[in-house]
């Protein structure tokens, strides 16, 4: 072998190597910053879904208050009609929210309040 095949053959060698150290350093890099990405992606969507949950469960709080209210005036629409007096039911409905009045009763309102 000559000198100059001897000198060609360690210089294609540090080239390969400097190439596989650049593209390894690269692919180092890359994979970094895509699990860097991934890990704030999965934190964010954690943090999401959490305020998502606090928000369903404050709903639920106040639909199941709501159903309770709805239950309690349902029991007491029941003993009402269950019970003997009934024209006292009528008479409530239609003073609180039907706005009659007796013929004798004098009834003010506010009108200032505009």
């Amino acid at each position: 072998m000559s000198a100059k095949e001897k000198n060609k053959k360690p210089d294609s060698k540090k080239k390969i190597k400097k190439q596989k150290s650049k593209k390894s350093l690269f692919n180092g890099v890359l994979l970094r910053l895509v699990s860097f990405a991934a890990i704030i992606g999965c934190a964010v969507l954690f943090f999401s879904t959490e305020s998502d949950c606090r928000e369903k469960e404050r709903e639920i709080a106040s639909i199941q208050a709501q159903i309770d209210a709805c239950k309690m005036e349902n029991e007491e629409l029941s003993r009402t009609l269950d019970g003997d007096d009934l024209s006292a039911y009528i008479e409530r409905i239609a003073l609180e929210e039907q706005g009659y009045a007796y013929p004798d009763e004098r009834r003010f309102y506010d009108t200032s309040r505009d």
